[in-house]
């Protein structure tokens, strides 16, 4: 407990990190509540607008000037209010980082970001198959039951030996299951997909021959992550000029708290994927979290292509999908850029091609 009384307290938990309480009045909420979402240089930002307009601004409402202490806030029940008071659209918690984006909404011009109810399906997620916990059929009726209307099976490939990987015949079988599952449960669609891995010389996982089996692969980073920047940006652009590879997952290889990124040429990998039509993952794993913001954001600025997956490996995972969209809307991601926000109809066509 670092301090407490009647409308604030401050305790650091276990792992280190600060939480704050604070309690406030109905009338003093909206303004609470947009100080505590921005960033620092957000707030101070903020703050600097209200001034050149001789206002006040801070948690507990908008003033005018010299007026904090006894006088009626002119905005502060609301977000909106205070946003409008101040000559803006009122810009979401996700984007309170000071990116441009207080300047989008003085000029009325803030992205419509994707949002949870606009994703369609999901596209990277594992059975017992390989290193899942659920069954196809479980994998599948979980994501119906959330309302998606379509789920990419995405095994592992053979090279990945710890996942016990899929090999040809295991894929046959596999197929032959998810068959079954998608006459039961039409017109809900599994798709028959694999996490192909991209070797450290950058050939992928499997021939071409057995790729053409799948309809959706996702091609990733599993080993030699200390190679050589040069080496690792090439092998990975290598994978994404494969025409039947549609998307690069988890592309830095990070795992928070755990690994760095690799040494990767991001800007480089991103403008492969504007050239060879490659999706970029957001990964909703809370260990990954990769594409980050920044990233996304940059892809979104050069015109690259999104695709926002849980990597669920129990059916529960599925829900891990929420965390893959925040940070799609950290980054300014809209629904057009997302690949999973299609309709099913609209994906299989998509998917014909590069995807």
């Amino acid at each position: 407990m670092l301090a407490h009384g009647d409308t604030k307290s401050s305790v650091v938990v276990e792992r280190g990190l600060q939480i704050d309480l604070r309690v406030v009045t109905p009338g003093q909420y909206g303004a609470a509540l947009m100080y505590f979402t921005g960033s620092k240089d957000h707030n101070v930002r903020m703050r600097g607008i209200a001034l050149k307009r001789k206002l006040l601004l801070n948690e507990y409402g908008l003033f005018r000037v010299g007026e904090e202490k006894d006088g009626a806030p002119i905005a502060s029940r609301t977000e909106e209010e205070v946003f409008a008071a101040l000559g803006m659209d009122w810009i979401p918690p996700e984007l309170r980082e000071d990116r441009g984006e207080i300047d989008a909404a003085m000029a009325h011009a803030l992205p419509d970001l994707v949002e949870m109810s606009d994703v369609r399906g999901d596209l990277h997620a594992h059975t017992s198959w390989t290193d899942g916990r659920d069954s196809v059929a479980e994998m599948a009726e979980r994501a119906r039951a959330k309302g998606y209307e379509y789920v990419a099976l995405t095994d592992h490939s053979i090279g990945l030996g710890m996942t016990h990987g899929l090999d040809p015949a295991r894929i046959a079988a596999r197929t032959k299951e998810i068959d079954a599952v998608n006459r039961k449960m039409a017109p809900f669609r599994v798709f028959i997909g694999s996490e192909t891995d991209i070797r450290s010389n950058g050939k992928l996982d499997y021939d071409d021959a057995t790729l053409g089996l799948f309809e959706v692969v996702t091609a990733s980073v599993h080993s030699s992550f200390a190679q050589p920047r040069e080496a690792q940006t090439k092998r990975i652009i290598g994978a994404m000029e494969h025409p039947r590879v549609n998307a690069i997952s988890h592309p830095t290889g990070c795992l928070l708290e755990k690994r760095d990124a690799y040494d990767v040429d991001l800007e480089a990998v991103i403008a492969a994927a504007v050239r060879t039509k490659t999706r970029l993952e957001v990964n909703g794993g809370p260990e990954r979290l990769d594409l980050s913001d920044v990233a996304v954001r940059r892809a979104m600025e050069v015109g690259a292509m999104l695709v926002c997956n849980s990597d669920a490996h129990a059916i529960e995972e599925l829900d891990q999908m929420e965390y893959a969209v925040a940070t799609a809307r950290r980054g300014w991601a809209t629904k057009d850029r997302v690949q999973n926000t299609m309709p099913l109809a609209a994906l299989i066509e998509h998917l014909k091609g590069k995807g």
